[in-house]
């Protein structure tokens, strides 16, 4: 089913199933009016004698070089042609199609000057599997994405390369395979496809997406391991919770609440127990995993406005009957939101690892052997799958480290600021598997762990968690090849089914 998509109004829900699922998405035919008035205003000044930047002028430094009527086309596929600067491994394609949609959003306000039939063209390319090839490197996230958004443009106008049906083809193959002809670029057309946030943004969202998905699966996971060390419930307790006021942290308080909600382990030692407190991986995680999911969710609004942003140069406010040159491409917001992403991801891995090194010790662990094995010192148990869990948090802390900081001078200090959102948004995606990585181990250390404390049984929703596990991943009983077993845990954190089983996502929303 194709999605319409409104331009200003595209929903985080609607771009994530655009992205997870391919769905092939269009512009409401609402925005078609706004579109075409926007051309002809373009078409105009194209024609006439005013100086207007980028519609009969040249680009960046070169902003004082007129151009004759005659030379827009050729200015226009000039412009795409240079800038198609990119290096690095093709973006995916899920990736790559969010891009292309964003644009479409982004164009659909009618502010860029694009016409109908250009717009039509690229919202045939996702409806027919035609998907650019967009090298990941280039973009320093000001002036907008320049370099990927070329390589997007040149499939329009038949150069480059594209996917079609897996296969990597010449543009102009995957065009004509698709029944599709390339677009001659008219005045404007080719800036204000490559000016944009789109690459970044789309980037940015993906990393959000499995961000969201991870922070789920580790309040799962996490009191799964609560019951594996007999950790106590009382730090969840309602009141405690809202004298701070914070609401990530009370929303995960209360869905960690449910979730371990009849749990016998967690009955057996109410009253006897002789520890005062638990560590603070297992006290505080509705105040360390709460902050990050407020993080997330404040990136999130972040990266959904600029999912619907106009953010080329120069815009056409028809309206005011005005082209006006601005800095909408400036991608700081989308890196700011990604460096918040960023550091959401490297402490909920933070806390899930602290975890799994409590779990592992016997010492701290309230009675478990030694790296969860039946027999410790014949066998290891999960002694490296910790210290791999170690290895992947360095790597996100190292990774945490802002983007949005740096800066660098481009295009002869005509561009003297930029924001390197693409470099945030991008490493957002390793970072995510790393956490996916680590959670993964968790998940095995935990579902260890509670299988030890029988006959005692957990919760009904972490027994349905520790079933889901268990048919991925037997329980150890000897030592045996690690890597695979990690991998399927991982996997299943990545999925979305750890939270699926737990109900985490509602649970989050609930209603006090």
């Amino acid at each position: 089913m194709t999605l319409i998509l409104t331009p200003g109004a595209a929903t985080l829900a609607q771009l994530e199933d655009i992205w997870r699922n391919e769905t092939p998405a269009r512009l409401n035919d609402s925005a078609r009016p706004a579109i075409e008035a926007a051309a002809r205003m373009v078409a105009e000044a194209a024609a006439g004698d005013v100086a207007i930047y980028g519609v009969n002028t040249g680009f960046g430094k070169l902003a004082s070089v007129r151009i004759a009527p005659g030379d827009t086309a050729q200015l226009q596929r000039n412009l795409i042609l240079s800038h198609c600067c990119g290096l690095g491994e093709a973006l995916d394609i899920a990736t790559t199609r969010l891009m292309m949609v964003l644009k479409l959003l982004s164009v659909g306000r009618g502010a860029s000057g694009l016409r109908g039939a250009t717009v039509t063209l690229l919202e045939e390319l996702l409806a027919r599997g035609v998907t650019p090839v967009v090298p990941v490197q280039g973009s320093v996230g000001a002036s907008g994405d320049l370099a990927p958004l070329a390589h997007m443009a040149a499939t329009l106008i038949g150069h480059g390369e594209a996917f079609l049906n897996g296969e990597r083809l010449p543009s102009s193959v995957a065009l004509e395979r698709a029944g599709l002809a390339p677009v001659v670029l008219g005045p404007k057309e080719g800036l204000g496809l490559i000016n944009g946030t789109q690459f970044s943004t789309a980037c940015a969202l993906a990393g959000w997406f499995e961000a969201m998905r991870n922070a789920q699966g580790a309040i799962a996971v996490s009191c799964l391991s609560t019951d594996a060390i007999m950790g106590s419930t009382a730090p969840l307790q309602p009141a405690l919770h809202a004298l701070r006021g914070q609401r990530g942290q009370i929303d995960v308080a209360r869905a960690m609440r449910m979730i371990m909600d009849g749990s016998e382990i967690r009955e057996s030692h109410r009253d006897s127990d002789t520890r005062v407190q638990d560590p603070y991986c297992i006290r505080c995680q509705p105040q360390v995993t709460g902050a990050a999911l407020d993080l997330l969710r404040f990136a999130g609004s972040t990266l959904e406005v600029e999912a619907n942003a106009v953010s080329d140069n120069p815009l056409v406010l028809v309206e005011e009957g005005q082209i006006v040159s601005g800095g909408n491409f400036h991608a700081e917001p989308v890196a700011f939101a990604a460096d918040q992403i960023a550091l959401a991801l490297a402490e909920i891995g933070a806390v899930a690892q602290r975890r799994v090194a409590l779990m592992v010790d016997p010492t701290l662990s309230h009675d478990l052997p030694p790296f969860l094995t039946p027999e410790p010192g014949l066998n290891s148990g999960l002694m490296i799958a910790e210290v791999t869990s170690a290895a992947l948090m360095s790597e996100n802390k190292h990774l945490a480290n802002p983007c949005s900081t740096d800066s660098t001078p481009t295009s002869a200090n005509q561009e003297d600021h930029v924001s390197m959102a693409a470099h945030g948004a991008r490493r957002l995606a390793r970072m995510n598997a790393n956490l996916g990585g680590i959670l993964g181990v968790e998940l095995l250390c935990a579902a260890q762990g509670v299988e030890f404390r029988a006959p005692l049984a957990t919760s009904p929703a972490l027994q349905r968690l520790l079933a889901l596990t268990r048919a991925a991943v037997p329980a150890l009983s000897e030592d045996r090849y690690m890597a695979d077993d990690l991998a399927r845990s991982g996997a299943l954190i990545r999925n979305g089914q750890v939270a699926a089983a737990c109900d985490v996502a509602a649970l989050l929303e609930a209603a006090p």
